[in-house]
């Protein structure tokens, strides 16, 4: 599909040959039928009606303005300055900046009207007559003929039964026009010369903006600004006018009692029953007393309170979703914006996004601003250290990449191999040459990435609650990829009220009280508590093999085993492992503990006496919240029994494939 998108003079024969190949591969299990039946319908419309996806590629990607195709996308580039090297950064921002100093809005609009003139003339298309025409117009003069070729062809790609013959007639007038008749009827041959070799016409790379990620609601303000770049504090006024809050008080969840004289029934009631007098007319204060027409339900999808559109449909822990598509989350609003995330560095940088888009979920429950109108993809390359990289170290901080790479073969052959080239390409010298061109090897593949890689994999985010004191609130934090306990050595202050076991030999680790749901086959909980020494803990996200259930942390415990003999005590370590979702741990000692949240020693806390890890819930809304409290003061009962258990928050990142299901 990608050369498919920028070719032209592609024949019949061959469009059909390649849509019948994937409508065979719709009978083969996901993600291997997703991507085919998305190819099919590309494939059919771009045969239709030559150039469309090209076309529509430009416009989104380069943010042409065009009121038929208003689609716009953007690529956000993030990087943490503390993970990331500046000469890594430095050598990205170059790269980006060369390569988008030459695709000016003028050239975008000059290669469009190129590339749909000569997908749909083919021959009879002179290119380079065309092209210098095109870049000698003035600006006025080429968004005429960039807005006429748009025109024609999205309205011929709209039809029911769009016509190759037509599409073909219509560009032709605009090519006539363009050039004369004069120069449009010689074609591609003047005289007995030989024809020319038309000129390539190139797909420009998308607009990429680049971010060091210093301020944690940075992702968040970016967003904003995408949807509304003039304003920072109003979005819309259409949304505001839809009421997309949804947030209703706890007064006006209460019915008002009213007095009936009615059967209830809608169509019984007489015409012009709804029409209530103006607030100045005297029958005001009698129409208060009757009864008003039958409740209208607004119709709103199921998603309206829950914005877990971003978040896939609900299943498996990790899973494939359909390739991203223009649809309407809310009636008469548009998802017209799409925002592709793209993050560099290792394990520790996805924890950061996943403490971002949990802020950014959880914000959405309160405003609902960006849900309609914005679709997130999120994307990853990993960039580790150079240092050692056969370490344990360096191992240890690609966990999630080494996942994608088992998951999609072919992730793993194209962006996992990419982080060596990315830092060769900060190690070579600057050029002192400004007129050479730089080589956009990097910049390809992150805009081949972003294009093709439409099927996201899911990740379960976990929320940890943090006991320093259990006498107070706990803090609360959430990971993604790893959390890592430790002992300290440091006790509990005299007066503390912690609990403390007294008569304990000293010895290495602590005592810990253990409680968690064992994860079994049969998918029953079954509740286990056991107290034991320990010297520490790891829990994982992250299975050591694809056949592993995906739903579960992977607990590594390591176990103080004390022994007696001749010689004295000895004290030997065992690691237990088992799988859970739910887990609570507390020291039984003086002794306090340290926790490392996704391997990023800036999220470390200390003097621990207690923790719980669950799977984060997806944020409710305050819709939801003031339902839920105006419900449970009415019916508790009945609210105990038909209570919902909560959906757990999935961060999607995109791969090419995902998880073959």
């Amino acid at each position: 599909m990608y050369v498919l998108t920028k070719a032209t003079g592609i024949t019949e024969e061959l469009y059909q040959r390649t849509y019948t190949f994937c409508m065979r591969l719709l009978t083969l299990p996901a993600p291997y039928c997703t991507v085919a039946l998305d190819c099919a319908i590309r494939l059919k419309t771009e045969k239709a009606v030559p150039g469309t996806l090209y076309q529509r590629l430009v416009i989104a990607e380069q943010n042409l303005r065009s009121e038929l195709y208003p689609y716009q996308e953007r690529v956000f580039l993030f990087v943490d300055p503390e993970l990331i090297s500046p000469s890594v950064c430095s050598a990205l921002l170059l790269e980006i900046e060369a390569a988008q100093e030459q695709q000016t809005p003028e050239a975008c609009m000059c290669h469009v009207v190129s590339h749909s003139l000569q997908a749909a003339l083919g021959e009879a298309c002179h290119t380079g007559a065309l092209q210098r025409k095109l870049q000698a117009s003035p600006r006025r003069a080429l968004e005429l003929y960039f807005h006429s070729v748009v025109t024609a062809v999205e309205q011929m790609a709209n039809e029911p039964s769009p016509s190759r013959e037509g599409h073909q007639q219509n560009l032709e007038e605009i090519y006539r026009s363009l050039l004369g008749p004069a120069v449009a009827s010689r074609g591609r041959c003047s005289g007995d010369s030989l024809p020319e070799r038309p000129p390539s016409i190139p797909l420009p790379s998308p607009h990429i903006t680049f971010h060091l990620w210093t301020d944690e609601e940075q992702l968040w303000k970016e967003l904003v600004f995408f949807l509304r770049p003039q304003s920072q504090l109003r979005l819309s006024a259409d949304l505001e006018a839809l009421n997309l809050q949804g947030l209703l008080s706890d007064q006006e969840l209460a019915r008002v009692s009213m007095l009936s004289t009615d059967s209830g029934i809608e169509r019984d009631l007489p015409s012009g029953a709804d029409e209530l007098p103006a607030c100045s007319s005297p029958d005001m204060e009698h129409a208060r007393l009757q009864r008003k027409g039958g409740i209208k339900k607004r119709v709103w999808p199921p998603d309206i309170l829950m914005p877990s559109s971003w978040d896939g449909p609900p299943g498996l822990h990790r899973r494939t979703g359909r390739p991203s598509g223009d649809g309407e989350l809310l009636p008469g609003v548009s998802r017209l914006h799409t925002a592709r995330v793209l993050v560099l560095g290792d394990d520790r940088m996805l924890g950061r996004l996943a403490r971002a888009y949990h802020s950014l979920r959880k914000r959405e429950t309160q405003t609902f601003c960006l849900t309609p109108r914005l679709s997130l993809q999120l994307y990853y390359i990993p960039v580790l250290t150079p240092e050692k990289p056969t370490s344990s170290r360096h191992v240890e901080l690609g966990e999630l990449a080494a996942f994608l790479g088992r998951a999609d073969p072919w992730y793993d052959s194209t962006i996992n191999t990419l982080c060596p080239a990315i830092h060769k390409l900060a190690e070579m010298p600057p050029s002192l040459d400004t007129s050479r061109t730089v080589d956009p090897f990097i910049l390809d593949v992150i805009t081949y990435y972003v294009r093709m890689g439409t099927q996201p994999i899911y990740f379960q985010i976990y929320s940890v609650k943090i006991f320093s004191d259990l006498s107070q609130d706990p803090a609360e934090d959430i990971f993604l990829t790893e959390l890592k306990v430790k002992i300290q050595d440091s006790k509990f202050p005299k007066d503390s009220s912690s609990p403390r076991k007294r008569g304990v030999a000293e010895g290495p680790g602590a005592e810990l009280l253990v409680c968690y749901q064992k994860a079994l086959l049969s998918h029953r909980t079954r509740q286990v508590t056991v107290s034991l020494r320990a010297a520490g803990l790891v829990l994982k996200t992250l299975p050591a093999s694809d056949t592993e259930d995906h739903t579960c942390l992977n607990v590594s415990m390591t176990e103080v085993v004390k022994s007696s003999n001749l010689a004295g005590r000895s004290f030997s370590m065992v690691t237990n492992t088992f799988r859970t979702a739910h887990i609570q741990v507390q020291s039984q000692e003086q002794r306090l503990l340290t926790l490392l949240l996704d391997k990023d020693h800036r999220r470390t806390f200390r003097d621990v006496v207690r923790f719980e890890v669950v799977p984060c819930p997806e944020p409710c809304s305050g819709a939801q919240k003031s339902k839920a409290l105006w419900l449970s003061s009415q019916q508790p009962k009945e609210l105990e029994r038909t209570q919902a258990k909560p959906k757990p928050l999935r961060m999607p990142i995109n791969t090419f494939s995902g998880i073959v299901q």
